[in-house]
């Protein structure tokens, strides 16, 4: 049983974000979603609280209106071991409205912060040798999103 979960709250999107994550990670599904009851605060067909998992990590979503946002102090870090899945991960969530920044960092459209690491990254980057992980490190400062094939160019160098 997971004993720490994330928690999640959106401004009226909650459906919206449980959806498109769950259909962007596989072994992912819908635990359950509850709408907000008539007479409550909030629309009744709004997601009061929304059950779910990603890759077998299990969520919980809130939708409570604008009093919080999401920062860049919170993200989550997916670990990709090909160029497919760094794509993959990196086109669906900076799709209609997501943001690219740096180094594989990236906002989706609801504004959660996501990381889109390539293993390949983090192994160059321990390289021994601190030349090789140098360039590796300066290559990965000048990118959105990690091209893997960058990466090993800068490192082989």
């Amino acid at each position: 049983m997971q004993t720490i979960t994330p928690f999640l709250w959106y401004d009226g999107k909650a459906e919206e974000a449980i959806r498109l994550y769950t259909s962007i990670f596989k072994n992912s599904k819908i635990i359950n979603i509850k709408y907000w009851a008539e007479g409550s605060p909030f629309p009744k067909d709004q997601v009061m609280t929304g059950v779910f998992e990603l890759d077998g990590l299990r969520f919980y979503a809130f939708d409570a209106g604008p009093q919080f946002k999401f920062t860049e102090a919170t993200s989550f870090f997916v670990n990709c071991e090909t160029q497919e899945e760094v794509d993959h991960y990196w086109n669906s969530l900076t799709a209609d409205g997501g943001q690219e920044s740096m180094c594989g960092w990236l906002k989706d459209k609801f504004g959660l912060s996501w990381q889109i690491i390539p293993s390949a990254l983090m192994k160059m980057m321990g390289d021994k040798d601190p030349v090789k992980a140098g360039r590796v490190m300066q290559a990965m400062l000048q990118m959105k999103k990690i091209i893997i094939a960058d990466l090993e160019k800068a490192y082989n160098q």
